[in-house]
């Protein structure tokens, strides 16, 4: 007898049924997630359409959407060509690519760090890219690309500082949300210092961007951060399967070939210039970053990346907040008031739930 016929398995009774039966199951559960997420997809980008199409269209004067269209199109339209061409669409591309943008880093930003909290306007980054350019505007007088390389470089600096003062031991990103806070509150402070030593002028307008603002965008001033976005998210997507991995746990991630330290650093550098980009255009849109990434993974569920529905969640939030803030209200207000009080509330529904989770396991 040989010894291959002497060690060969003995066949088991439906052993071969039951494992095609666990492939079948298992394949199937992910068509169904990958139809959840396609559907989910769809319909945020119809929404962020529909949103961007509707902020066109409605304002101090209604225009039909076939006006809207024809000015899209290139073809002039008296009236329209202005009032769309100029200063409606620029503020609803502008609305898009940041909220976009705030999405898209304050997720890569909590997957990094593995907490809801750990978004860019939480820990820190966005105050000290605030600062920045709250200096650049009233003691320089920058606009344009010199203040985005100024909102940019603060926001660097601020996201190293934090991370060599938090990232010692274990309990790190604990330290790192309550040394976030702590500089917050300390930029803030100086960025109210600056403000007190310009003019007038400088200070409405400082105050008026600090809450967040779309008003008087032009494709001039959306330049910088369509080029960031242009790099940014494309740099993010190739790594976002790195960035799925490192959701799993260091060793984890290390073991399945992620570079764990390089690949956080280069993720949170892209994050950081993206973040600043949208901060010198928009302002600090409050909270964006905050909500994007849990309400993505809601929708869309575990075992799918969360980047595409955060992004589309952003701008659909931003595009709404907008048109809430200019039209729904009793006098138009800025888009960071609407977005500030929904993070408001999204902070109150998240400490009751995380009040009760305590109580539980007491």
């Amino acid at each position: 007898m040989s010894t291959g016929t002497l060690y060969a398995p003995r066949p088991v009774p439906g052993h071969d049924r039951e494992l095609g039966a666990a492939g079948r199951s298992v394949r199937s559960r992910r068509r169904r997630r990958q139809l959840r997420w396609n559907l989910v997809v769809a319909g945020l980008a119809l929404l962020v359409a529909a949103l961007f199409l509707l902020s066109l269209c409605i304002g101090e004067r209604t225009y039909s959407i076939a006006e809207v269209v024809q000015v899209i199109a290139g073809q002039h339209v008296p009236g329209a060509s202005f009032g769309v061409g100029v200063l409606r669409l620029p503020r609803a591309c502008g609305a898009v690519l940041a909220g976009a943008a705030f999405g898209v880093v304050g997720t890569c930003f909590q997957v990094l760090l593995r907490n809801t909290l750990a978004s860019p306007d939480i820990i820190g980054v966005t105050a000290g890219a605030n600062t920045a350019a709250v200096a650049g505007i009233i003691l320089f007088g920058l606009s344009g690309l010199a203040l985005t390389g100024l909102a940019v470089a603060g926001g660097l600096v601020t996201a190293v500082a934090i991370a060599l003062l938090a990232w010692q031991g274990s309990g790190a990103t604990s330290r790192l949300i309550l040394v976030g806070i702590a500089a917050a509150s300390m930029f803030d402070a100086a960025t109210l210092w600056i403000m007190t030593r310009g003019s007038q002028w400088d200070i409405q307008a400082a105050s008026r961007w600090l809450t967040g603002s779309l008003n008087g965008l032009s494709w001039a001033s959306l330049a910088p951060l369509i080029g960031a976005l242009l790099v940014g998210l494309p740099l993010v997507g190739l790594m976002s399967r790195q960035l799925g991995n490192l959701q799993l746990g260091d060793d984890v991630a290390s073991g399945l070939g992620v570079r764990v330290s390089l690949t956080r650093a280069a993720i949170m550098l892209i994050g950081v210039v993206v973040l600043a980009a949208a901060t010198a255009t928009t302002g600090p849109i409050a909270f964006v970053s905050l909500l994007c990434g849990p309400i993505a993974l809601n929708l869309v569920g575990a075992g799918h990346s969360s980047l595409l529905p955060a992004a589309l969640v952003g701008a659909a939030m931003v595009l709404a907040s907008d048109f809430i803030a200019a039209h729904l209200l009793l006098r138009s207000y800025p888009v960071g008031v609407v977005t500030g009080i929904l993070g408001g509330l999204y902070l109150i529904v998240l400490l009751i739930r995380m009040g009760r989770r305590t109580r539980g396991s007491a």
